[in-house]
């Protein structure tokens, strides 16, 4: 600890440049951009992503010197990049290196026309999670995520928050709390990672279903109702991939999803409300700045909910009005008329 410490983040996105600046906080950050005129940028003008980059963050385009440098490596770039960007470090990685991500989504090796297929069966052999997608395609080992009601603005914005490092390694968890905790960012651990991957990217579906809620200008008993059965999904789901019910019911799962139901900062809530304004989801996917990862999610949940026979109602409503051309508000009368037989039925 005497020693100056140097971590490297990868994606300069809203949320890796809100990690960076927490990181900063105790030590020498990197914020890695591929792209050559967008660190050129943040060199001159010191913000990034509307945010001003502390003194101690150094923005680069430099992989091969940030993972020669740096042993901890937090990831933030989305679920499709993953592996792209994995496979590109492998050379450069070693097992010493320890990568905690905080990307909420799957990797799926399907191609995203038979997601939408019906016919076909979603296994669980053609989803990875980020941290299995991390140790697929590298020699590292000691992996973790980061996951939580972490909303990018209001952490920017020096507002008090918290946050879950999940692994089953702990020396990545106290490395993790090390170097991001904190007097206005709390953190947790979780030694159950499935479960804590697993909730963060399912959540961003019902986020979705929230928006929409708020679009058809409805109130907060039918959002905490699909909050509640939200959840319930969740859990169900979970358990397919053998995660622990606990995991759900912390702050990476309960704690997350209702952070991103609730705020219009969530992408996720944002698609859902445009949608039951009337906008198309082409429409509205080609002008955000940045990804939804709900909308990819939903095709994935849906097919491994069928492949299992998981009683997710939501989820298949969800998917029908993203993908079925089913209209929000049939889509929600119908969702209205579903006879759930118990109130708790995952413990």
């Amino acid at each position: 600890m005497s020693e100056e410490r140097k971590v490297g983040v990868i994606g300069a996105g809203s949320f890796g440049t809100t990690i960076a600046n927490l990181l900063s906080v105790r030590c020498k950050v990197y914020l890695f951009s591929r792209r050559e005129e967008a660190v050129a940028r943040m060199q001159s003008t010191r913000k990034n992503a509307g945010y001003d980059l502390h003194n101690n963050i150094v923005p680069s385009n430099n992989i091969e010197q940030i993972l020669l440098e740096c042993r901890l490596i937090y990831v933030t770039v989305t679920s499709s990049q993953m592996r792209n960007f994995i496979q590109t470090a492998a050379p450069l990685l070693k097992p010493s290196h320890l990568i905690i991500h905080g990307t909420k989504g799957f990797d799926v090796s399907l191609p995203e026309e038979e997601l939408l297929n019906p016919n076909t069966h979603v296994k669980l052999e053609h989803i990875k999670t980020m941290s299995e997608v991390i140790v697929d395609e590298s020699v590292v080992k000691r992996v973790g995520c980061l996951a939580g009601p972490n909303l990018a603005k209001e952490i920017g914005q020096g507002q008090p928050a918290a946050t879950v490092i999940a692994s089953r390694f702990e020396e990545v968890i106290q490395m993790g709390i090390a170097t991001i905790r904190s007097e206005n960012f709390q953190t947790y651990s979780n030694s159950d990672i499935v479960g804590v991957e697993i909730s963060g990217a399912l959540k961003n579906i019902y986020a979705i279903g929230s928006g929409m809620l708020t679009g058809l200008g409805l109130g907060e008993n039918v959002r905490a109702l699909l909050i509640n059965k939200g959840l319930t999904e969740m859990i169900h789901l979970g358990k397919v991939f053998g995660a622990d019910v606990q995991s759900f019911l912390g702050l990476a799962g309960m704690g997350d999803l209702i952070a991103t139901c609730n705020s219009p900062l969530s992408r996720n809530y944002t698609v859902g409300k445009r949608l039951a304004q009337g906008e198309t989801l082409d429409e509205i996917i080609a002008n955000m700045n940045e990804v939804a990862e709900g909308v990819k999610t939903i095709k994935i949940a849906n097919g491994l909910s069928r492949e299992y026979n998981v009683p997710t109602p939501i989820l298949r409503m969800l998917y029908k009005m993203l993908f079925e051309d089913l209209g929000v508000k049939e889509g929600l009368g119908m969702l209205m008329d579903i006879n759930y037989t118990s109130d708790v039925d995952y413990l």
